[in-house]
């Protein structure tokens, strides 16, 4: 599949060539930006008939207190690292609410939620995750990348049940030296114990993308776009 590419000031899109019957909004790391993961589209090799329409946005810039309050696009700030962290709850919710924008922007262009994937890494992960789970609408799958279930602690009040089969699928490195392998399996298994059917991969990587997973990521959307 090919695709035209559009410069916002918010977001990267990529076009493809038909009008678009699918979206995947796809976020980001800290530090990052929307072009982040534009290179890896031509590589999931997604058929044509799809017709998806990539939506890449840009975190807000914001200081970062374990970079030393240095300011950066971030989708909220960071704490601390320690697995009983303390979390920047008002920050979460503040991206969550920006993605649920995204999403009535790509409904209002046409595009049903249950043709919308939200996809993300590491902190763009832990958005995709805060956001899909609570939309109120039946979204076609959440893609989590590196990354683990913010606010864990209020999902089983806040989720939505039209999104509790909703199509998760987790990936993470073994040797992950930001995010450790063992915290995306706490967040697969509390995902788990609240019945969410959730696919999980794990790869001889750091925090990064490999071939193996771009490969399983690209069945995996052809997958959910093709049942929605």
């Amino acid at each position: 599949m090919s695709y035209r590419l559009e410069e916002h000031d918010d977001a990267v899109l990529l076009l493809p060539e038909q009008p678009a019957s699918a979206c995947v909004i796809w976020l980001h790391g800290l530090g990052a930006d929307g072009h982040d993961f534009v290179p890896i589209v031509p590589e999931l090799r997604l058929p044509q008939a799809l017709s998806v329409r990539f939506v890449f946005p840009h975190a807000p810039l914001r200081a970062v207190t374990i970079n030393n309050g240095m300011r950066m696009r971030a989708w909220y700030d960071i704490l601390e690292l320690s697995l009983g962290r303390a979390e920047d709850a008002s920050g979460i919710r503040d991206s969550a609410a920006r993605v649920e924008a995204l999403i009535a922007r790509e409904t209002t262009q046409g595009i049903a939620a249950r043709r919308i994937v939200l996809a993300g890494f590491s902190q763009g992960g832990a958005i995709a995750l805060q956001a899909g789970l609570r939309h109120g609408e039946a979204l076609a799958g959440v893609l989590a990348l590196s990354t683990y279930l913010p606010l864990q602690s209020s999902l089983a009040a806040e989720a939505t049940a039209v999104n509790r089969a909703t199509p998760i699928l987790m990936c993470h490195g073994r040797f992950d030296p930001v995010l450790p392998v063992q915290l995306g399996q706490l967040s697969r298994d509390a995902l788990r114990a609240l019945g969410y059917e959730v696919q999980w991969r794990e790869y001889p990587m750091q925090h990064q993308v490999c071939a193996e997973e771009v490969a399983d990521m690209a069945a995996w959307l052809s997958g959910v776009l093709e049942r929605a």
